[in-house]
């Protein structure tokens, strides 16, 4: 009898831990392990419950749960930390349970093969893509050439954005580029709902790697109107621990002490950065007047604020060029105006990648030189700007102009469709996280 009742506990056991490893199964599908999908506390609830089943079962299980982890394209280094092992060890057991773990290619060379392949069958190309996002947006962009203007001029130089030295980079970081920590690694988001941005974006991070791309449904902002829904698109580029070049929390004495060191066309990145992030290049008309504003904009009391007094004092003291601190309702903004505007744009228009900003500071010093007249500034600036009280087709299309313009990014991705997520109240993007700490309970 004891023996039966031995023999039935044994089943019994071996019947749970095939249970156990079917839900953690069903956790990984459905990424409930990624914290940065979920949420660090699901995923750590996963992790210990895979290094939990790891400890209680017997060599032929674990080699199950190997097997598993193999084919559901979970990467060796979360096996070794959810196991606190090293390589060494890790290999011994790929070994011992004849499992072939090879690395994967990587997913910049398959990107990197089909987008070789749109362009050998499909004849895509960036500038191809590029004209097909001004057409979508209205921009004539055989009107700007007759005027001697190349609407796709944001594309040159692009490359040199690979090196995350330049300071292009700090400029963005000081405006929209979101720089965080995520495990011992870094990561690059940049977030937006802008029809231009979305290609914008794509573009300037793709210089680095392959961006990965979420799209995020959630409410409408208050500001938009017009707008029946927002989607926004979040993309992120992840780096190794010591990839990312710049301060991560930057002080404004700490970037003083930056810039300061910069060279002047070091600053003259810095700057283009920053107002490709959150700056604006506009041409105001009055009569037969066209006034020029350049702009910078900063949150009210917060750390970016501070940012703007150092940034307007050392172009003053570099270039000889005068700009003022505006007290706006929801944000202050460091503003350039006419002459010192022009000045502004001729140092930094190079490197400006932005495409809308990038075109109408090629305008704005196409009439300053003379090449075009006040009537030929005003219809060509008329496609470029932003529709006031109406659903302008610049804004919330971010996710529809990528379709139009951009066919690699159907490809982005780890072998798995982009992930879709929603906003909770409070705030956070999430898979459905119910049902992964629900499965978490069960085990």
């Amino acid at each position: 009898m004891h023996g039966i009742n031995k023999t039935s506990n044994e089943v019994l056991g071996k019947q749970r831990l095939t249970m156990r490893t079917r839900l953690i199964e069903e956790l990984i599908k459905n990424q409930c392990h990624d914290g940065r999908l979920i949420g660090k506390e699901v995923a750590d609830g996963v992790r210990d419950i895979v290094h939990e089943l790891w400890l209680r079962s017997d060599n032929r299980c674990r080699c199950e749960l190997l097997r598993m982890l193999r084919d559901l394209g979970i990467s060796k280094g979360w096996v070794r930390s959810i196991f606190n092992t090293n390589t060494k060890m890790l290999n011994k057991w790929l070994v011992r349970c004849n499992i072939n773990w090879e690395g994967r290619e990587t997913r910049n060379d398959i990107v990197k093969e089909i987008e070789d392949l749109l362009r050998e069958r499909l004849g895509w190309s960036e500038v191809g893509m590029c004209k097909e996002l001004w057409r979508f947006v209205g921009v004539d962009v055989d009107e700007f050439r007759r005027h001697g203007m190349e609407p796709c001029i944001w594309l040159e130089g692009i490359n040199e954005l690979s090196n995350l030295r330049n300071p292009y980079w700090l400029g963005l970081r000081a405006s929209d580029l979101a720089v965080r920590r995520c495990g011992k690694g870094v990561e690059l988001v940049l977030r937006t709902t802008n029809t231009i941005d979305a290609v914008f974006f794509l573009m300037i991070l793709n210089a680095i790697k392959t961006p990965n791309l979420d799209i995020v449904l959630g409410r409408k902002a208050p500001a938009a109107r017009y707008a029946t829904k927002s989607i926004a698109l979040s993309f992120r580029v992840d780096l190794g621990p010591s990839e990312w070049p710049w301060l991560i929390k930057l002080s404004a004495d700490k970037l003083e002490k930056i810039l300061n060191s910069l060279s002047d066309e070091g600053l003259a990145m810095f700057v283009a950065g920053m107002i490709d992030g959150d700056g604006s290049v506009q041409c105001i008309f009055e009569g037969n007047d066209a006034y020029v504003h350049v702009g910078i904009t900063a949150c009210k009391n917060c750390p970016k604020r501070l940012n703007l007094d150092v940034l307007r004092d050392i172009i003053a003291e570099r270039f000889g060029i005068i700009g003022t601190i505006n007290q706006l309702e929801n944000a202050d903004a460091l503003v350039f105006r006419s002459r010192n505007a022009v000045r502004l744009l001729r140092r930094i228009v190079k490197y400006v990648h932005h495409p809308l900003k990038r075109l109408r500071a090629e305008l704005i010093l196409a009439y300053y030189d003379r090449r075009i007249s006040h009537e030929e500034l005003m219809e060509l600036y008329k496609p470029t700007r932003y529709e006031q009280g109406k659903d302008d087709i610049k804004r919330n299309r971010g996710l529809e102009t990528l379709a139009q313009t951009a066919p690699q990014t159907h490809t982005h991705g780890e072998h798995k469709p982009t992930r879709i997520y929603k906003r909770r109240s409070l705030g956070t993007w999430v898979l459905d996280q119910s049902i992964c700490k629900l499965v978490i309970q069960l085990l």
